[in-house]
């Protein structure tokens, strides 16, 4: 074991603060990685304030991880020291089940292992990537194209295969009319990859404000939910909603908007359950589906992808020390689109 410093919630009601704990060394399959950047996202607050009721503490966030390789296992082969690397939203899987084997660990029937507040034979339970270095086993461990600025790059590994996961599985591209529903954190990145996909794209807000936003970030229509009247000259007419709203909203409403056997797709993670009426699914053969983040062979193809089409998330960096209040401006929506810690600053965090 090898000491790590990050930052970590003690309890629910407890501001992040410095922490220190082990690490397992390098084993033979290995990759440990020195974190340069860390993506703050939703699901960090979350846990860290246990409004999912699962987290256990000491609670280390942060499953947005780019950085470099400073040391590889004897039986290491895709990676070597110096490499730009990444870690996403989990660090293991069973590998043997039906959906690993399909190379979908995200689904894995008995339990992927997150990145953070996950169990973990070594620590007890994992931590995630606001601290110093992480190690994680190769198969795990993404590869960051060079063209790729690694602190804009962060957000992919969450926010960037959130979306592109089902903006794939659904068939988004030339010809289809795809709209993303909330423009936050995950939804600007669904604006970004549709838009890069091919797709004529329409974001679903409830801001006037962000019309211009939208229009920026490659949609090619703006609808008011707000409006009635835009709610209705658009019912029927898009292919597939990426929906990617974390509070409550009127769910049925904008599943309104897809065309006949469309599809509307959560992405976002509301605290309570949705409501959609039987007949606004049956009476145009329309679904509501769920998806979550993808595989590791599909994430290193949306990092390839989003290389090849310049796709990088817009981000707001700040210091570790800056982290409670990056939580309290995330839940005011005051940022564009997702704060990134340059992890360099743990070296001066009181």
């Amino acid at each position: 074991m090898f000491s790590c410093t990050g930052f970590a919630a003690e309890a629910a009601s407890a501001p992040l603060a410095r922490f220190s704990f082990e690490r397992r060394d390098t084993g033979p399959t290995d990759v440990r990685i020195e974190i340069l950047f860390c993506g703050v996202c939703h699901s960090d607050l979350h846990t860290a304030r246990n409004e999912w009721h699962f987290t256990v503490y000491p609670c280390v966030p942060g499953h947005e991880i780019v950085g470099r390789v400073v040391e590889v296992g004897s039986a290491v082969t895709k990676f070597k020291v110096g490499d730009r690397v990444g870690v996403g939203c989990m660090v293991d899987s069973c590998r043997e089940c039906a959906s690993c084997a399909e190379g979908l660990e995200q689904y894995c029937e008995n339990g992927n292992t997150g990145t953070y507040n996950s169990p973990d034979k070594d620590t007890g339970h994992t931590f995630g990537g606001y601290s110093s270095h992480i190690v994680v086993e190769q198969d795990f461990v993404l590869r960051i194209p060079e063209n790729l600025d690694l602190a804009a790059a962060a957000p992919l590994l969450c926010a960037g295969i959130t979306t592109y996961s089902p903006l794939r599985h659904w068939g988004a591209g030339p010809g289809k009319r795809v709209g993303v529903a909330g423009l936050g954190g995950l939804g600007h990145m669904g604006v970004k990859l549709a838009h890069a996909m091919g797709a004529h794209v329409t974001v679903i807000t409830t801001s006037q404000s962000k019309v211009a936003d939208a229009r920026a970030l490659g949609a090619d229509e703006v609808i008011l939910s707000t409006s009635p009247d835009d709610m209705a000259a658009h019912a029927n007419s898009l292919d597939l909603i990426i929906d990617a709203i974390s509070a409550d909203h009127p769910v049925d409403a904008y599943a309104r908007l897809v065309k006949r056997d469309g599809a509307i797709v959560l992405v976002g993670a509301p605290e309570n359950p949705l409501s959609i009426a039987a007949f606004t699914l049956l009476a145009k053969r329309r679904s509501f589906a769920g998806s979550g983040i993808g595989g590791i062979a599909e994430t290193q193809e949306m990092l390839d992808f989003c290389a090849e089409h310049n796709v990088l998330s817009d981000i707001e960096i700040i210091p570790i020390q800056k982290i409670n209040d990056a939580y309290e401006r995330m839940l005011k929506s005051d940022v564009k689109y997702r704060f990134v810690i340059d992890m360099a600053s743990l070296g001066t965090a009181a």
